[in-house]
């Protein structure tokens, strides 16, 4: 089963209950088994700055399902938990972004591997370096730790203590 990256984000509600039960639900699916999961990170938002901070982080699992079904599991499980999609980079109760599968590079119109623009986000960055500082991004040739270094645009971000992280 290839390893597969997420970003998880809210920034709606209790931002901390959401992604822990967006990882109950990851977890609870018969193909998909969570090996890591980041500390949980406060944000400043990026695109949209007139909205309460977000919660993120970073999940490395297995999967049997190819990406479109995986897109699809996680576009359901973001419906489970009241994701309501009105505005692009708006608030959100719960986001769930495949950043990585295996070595794949899709480019399709719902779905880009590697995230496209992964690189840019310290949002992305700070969970996945966590949890994989030796991952390397099969298109820009460096690793999340080279990235987050080097990574221009930083965003503010603190650590939050959550009880229950695995």
């Amino acid at each position: 089963m290839p390893t597969v990256y997420l970003g998880l984000g809210s920034n709606v509600g209790d931002r901390e209950d959401y992604l822990k039960r967006s990882i109950e639900l990851l977890d609870k699916h018969p193909l998909i088994e969570v090996k890591k999961v980041s500390s949980f990170y406060e944000t400043e938002p990026l695109e949209y700055p007139d909205q309460s901070w977000f919660v993120n982080a970073a999940v490395e699992m297995e999967t049997a399902l190819l990406p479109m079904p995986l897109l699809d599991a996680l576009q359901g499980m973001e419906k489970q938990l009241q994701r309501e999609r009105t505005m692009r980079w708006g608030p959100r109760t719960i986001d769930l972004d495949i950043l990585f599968y295996g070595e794949e590079l899709i480019s399709e119109t719902r779905l880009q591997i590697p995230h496209i623009r992964m690189h840019d986000r310290t949002f992305v960055l700070v969970p996945l370096a966590e949890i994989a500082p030796d991952l390397v991004h099969p298109v820009l040739g460096q690793s999340m730790a080279d990235l987050l270094e080097t990574q221009p645009n930083k965003t503010a971000f603190r650590p939050m203590v959550a009880e229950g992280q695995t």
